[in-house]
């Protein structure tokens, strides 16, 4: 049982908009809803609305951003929150920063909340860099003198000393989310809240920011609400996820769970992709491809120690063409870490006649490292060389580790680094001179 204390509740949170209007409604509705309320009804519009699918015509004026979210957050955790656009992670944030009200359900928290929703929040464009930290400490309760005396690491950590007396209006993005960050984190929130802002910065700055987040929940004990599309960062920093869909959750737990049930529920990042309704030329066409285990198990997430097959399915529509299969495979960060072309293969590399085909490449275990890897699918020709089809964003996996059923770290029990994490054989020997 954790006995940290809660710092943050959120209990039957719901936000309702009106399409195509800029206020929740017209006069006559915000009449009919004071009307029910002064004679103690309930809000007549709360019972109409849809869920908030921006892929589908609705029927109904009204859409729910958000519906009944509850969670809780304890001191020191760092809360990933991840989902597809358009699932209501921003809307969220945004009530929890109180910069739009809940239409129902209620917020409790604990001490001073620090928001990092867009690039230039909290920022007056004519004041200098120096005068918005004095700013937004005020705005967060803090006496002139703490914030002096975080000003100089305030201004170290973002980088900008040398803008720092200059209108933050002639700021480029980069600059002004650095040091948005570098106030919202040391001028010491009790709860920090950032959105995928940190995108806009450098890959310099976001290891610095995260490693700041790191230190301001583990060691400074202040909780981090985290909202990236980087699950690679979600999987890294935070010690608990939740997942929204349409406005819900539909999972809220560990990390490695949450980011396997948004991998399954997201069509294009599952373990089997299919393109049967497409045709994208009149050479090859793709149908799909699927990972497995050994076992011919569909997965989306796999041990370390696990032979990870993958299959391709696709039909051959005219005779005489040697089409070969490829697999690349990316990190997170997107760095290609290999390739693998079916041509390694002479005996499954020869004309094909028409009819449909299934080519699978098994994948050695202990090859990779933790984390996200991303697989992309190509069908081509040689001689002359010709791409057919390629997509880069074919399949995601999530590689784990179990350390009850094996581990490839022997009794190292730190974080490994590296994009790959072979199974070295080692020997060691006295050596006698």
């Amino acid at each position: 049982m954790d006995e940290r204390e809660v710092i943050l509740k959120v209990e039957n949170l719901s936000k309702q908009y009106r399409l195509g209007l800029v206020g929740t409604g017209t006069l006559s509705h915000d009449f009919n809803r004071w009307w029910h309320r002064i004679r103690g009804k309930e809000d007549p519009y709360l019972k109409i609305g849809e869920t908030n699918d921006r892929s589908i015509k609705g029927e109904s004026e009204y859409v729910w951003a958000l519906r009944d979210i509850n969670f809780e957050v304890r001191r020191g955790e760092v809360l990933g929150i991840i989902g597809k656009n358009g699932a209501g992670k921003s809307t969220l944030l945004k009530i929890l920063s109180r910069v739009t009200s809940p239409t129902t359900g209620s917020i409790k928290t604990k001490g001073r909340i620090a928001s990092l929703l867009e690039v230039g929040t909290g920022f007056h464009g004519e004041m200098t860099g120096r005068e918005n930290i004095y700013l937004n400490g005020a705005i967060l309760g803090m006496t002139k003198k703490e914030i002096t005396a975080k000003i100089d690491e305030i201004i170290e950590f973002s980088g900008c000393e040398r803008y720092i007396d200059t209108p933050v209006k002639r700021y480029s993005s980069g600059m002004t989310v650095r040091l948005a960050f570098a106030v919202a984190a040391f001028l010491e929130p009790d709860i920090l809240i950032v959105d995928e802002v940190l995108a806009v910065g450098d890959a310099e700055f976001q290891k610095k920011a995260i490693g700041k987040m790191q230190d301001i929940s583990s060691g400074e004990g202040r909780t981090v609400l985290f909202v990236s599309h980087n699950l690679e960062s979600v999987r890294n920093i935070c010690t608990k996820a939740l997942l929204l869909s349409n406005g819900s959750i539909i999972h809220n737990g560990s990390v490695l769970d949450v980011i396997d049930q948004y991998l399954n529920l997201t069509s294009t990042l599952n373990h089997y992709k299919s393109w049967s309704n497409q045709n994208y030329n009149p050479i090859v066409q793709i149908n799909f491809i699927q990972a497995h285990n050994d076992k011919s198990e569909n997965s989306v997430r796999f041990r370390l120690d696990e032979k990870i097959g993958i299959t391709i399915g696709y039909n051959v529509l005219v005779q005489g063409y040697k089409i070969q299969s490829a697999l690349n495979f990316y990190n997170s960060a997107d760095v290609n870490l290999f390739d693998s072309h079916e041509s390694a293969n002479d005996s499954i590399s020869q004309v094909k006649n028409v009819g449909e085909y299934r080519s699978t490449v098994w994948i050695y275990k202990n090859i990779f490292n933790e984390g996200i890897i991303k697989v992309g699918v190509a069908l081509l020709t040689q001689d002359p060389f010709k791409v057919y089809f390629h997509d880069k964003n074919a399949l995601y996996l999530s590689l784990y580790e179990d350390f009850e059923i094996s581990t490839t770290r022997g009794e190292f029990k730190g974080k490994l680094p590296g994009l790959i994490r072979p199974k070295l054989k080692w020997e060691t020997k006295k050596y006698y001179v």
